[in-house]
């Protein structure tokens, strides 16, 4: 899926109104295209499309959120034929629907709780993110979760749903399996995962981090969500250097660059303009 030293930048577009991080800025159907547009310019490789907040909010039916996500896929996949969509969801109807629109992948940030997002992908042949919640049901935060060791329990559940997901017909070189920070997990969980991301991406599969200026980075600085820019790119740049290779983000430019500095300095890319002493 990836040469070495490849990084993909995947571009969040939220169709949602009450965004944690953007308040509602791409709900309207003109203003999400123009963002598309934009990340594409920047250099995001993947869009990825959401049509409910994550957090707590008012209830979305599954005909709302098809409404949200399916038409505005359709229409980039018109304008951006050569880019990958991804559809943010954990409800197999709306994976099915993104699919057909031209969705290639199906980002399930809750971790099965719909198993029939995986029949979408195995029947369809789109690619799957695989997360780790901790077991929580969607749209909820955990109350002071316990691990044992973190890192060991979130890699042996995704290696047990990336290998079911390839049992039950996903194909294996579309399979992504994300560590899900924050979900079900502390801001010392978070920290402690983004310090032994190796021990993830050294399972063969590759590994995407969800990172943007999520509540981790805020606690961690004490910083509000407008403030988190440099320490999402902090643990950007450390995740890729242990062995990352998807970055989702709200920052486009400025995590491409980091992408690119991290390649650079890992030796796997050239400068792209040395000229210094030369």
């Amino acid at each position: 899926m990836f040469d070495e030293g490849d990084y993909a930048v995947m571009a969040i577009v939220n169709r949602t109104p009450d965004s944690f991080f953007d308040s509602g800025a791409t709900f309207a159907f003109e203003a999400a295209v123009a963002a598309a547009d934009n990340a594409v310019a920047q250099g995001a490789d993947i869009v990825d499309v959401g049509g409910v907040k994550a957090g707590d909010g008012p209830e979305v039916s599954v005909a709302e959120e098809i409404e949200r996500v399916v038409p505005f896929i359709a229409a980039v996949h018109d304008r951006h034929p050569e880019l990958i969509l991804s559809v943010d969801t954990w409800r197999g109807e709306v994976a099915r629907e993104a699919v057909a629109a031209g969705a290639e992948l199906v980002n399930d940030t809750w971790a099965g709780w719909d198993p029939q997002v995986i029949e979408v992908a195995a029947d369809t042949g789109a690619g799957l993110v695989v997360s780790h919640t901790g077991g929580l049901q969607p749209r909820t935060v955990a109350a002071k979760p316990v691990y044992g060791d973190v890192v060991a329990e979130v890699r042996a559940e995704l290696l047990d749903r990336a290998e079911a997901a390839v049992a039950a017909g996903v194909r294996a070189d579309g399979i992504l399996i994300d560590p899900t920070h924050d979900f079900g997990k502390t801001t010392y969980h978070s920290l402690d995962l983004t310090r032994r991301l190796e021990e993830l991406s050294g399972t063969g599969w590759p590994v995407l981090v969800a990172l943007s200026r999520k509540d981790f980075v805020g606690e961690t600085l004490d910083l509000p969500v407008d403030r988190r820019l440099n320490g999402t790119l902090a643990a950007t740049a450390i995740s890729a250097w242990n062995g990352a290779r998807v970055f989702r983000a709200h920052d486009v430019a400025a995590t491409r660059e980091v992408l690119d500095m991290v390649a650079a300095i890992k030796g796997d890319k050239p400068p792209k303009a040395p000229r210094r002493s030369l």
